[in-house]
């Protein structure tokens, strides 16, 4: 298994969430005028979300699972093969469309509704990543 990249990947997942919590501010108008530093805090929502993708496909590949035809396929044969639990399966696909939003910009953002979300979901990126951390000790 390709534990030096994946803990790699744990490690810019990290910073990225530090970076978050100290950047984003307790309330949404503070939020909804922060200009290129709320773009930035997206950046880092989008780059957290592709880096667990990315550890997900490590995982399916290294471990021999069957090839996905899609990300959400991946997903599931991790939630299959107890690679990853059912809560954090279902808090990725969440989060993978959370991302699709961001990167193609599905009309406008709803920056209230984003704002709740990342406050109120930041330390499931935690959860997921002791997660990760548990199955690389494991093999």
């Amino acid at each position: 298994m390709r534990k030096e990249i994946i803990l790699s990947k744990i490690n810019e997942i990290e910073e990225s969430v530090t970076l978050i919590e100290e950047n984003i501010p307790e309330y949404f108008d503070d939020f909804e005028s922060m200009g290129l530093l709320k773009d930035g805090i997206y950046k880092r929502i989008q780059y957290i979300i592709e880096n667990i993708l990315d550890i997900c496909a490590i995982l399916n590949s290294d471990l021999k699972f069957s090839s996905p035809g899609e990300e959400d396929d991946l997903i599931n044969n991790l939630i299959k093969n107890n690679v990853i639990s059912d809560i954090n399966g279902k808090k990725i696909k969440e989060l993978k469309g959370f991302r699709n939003i961001i990167v193609h910009r599905y009309g406008k953002i709803d920056d209230k509704l984003s704002f709740e979300l990342i406050k109120e979901n930041l330390y499931d990126f935690e959860n997921i990543i002791e997660n990760v951390k548990i199955v690389i000790e494991k093999y």
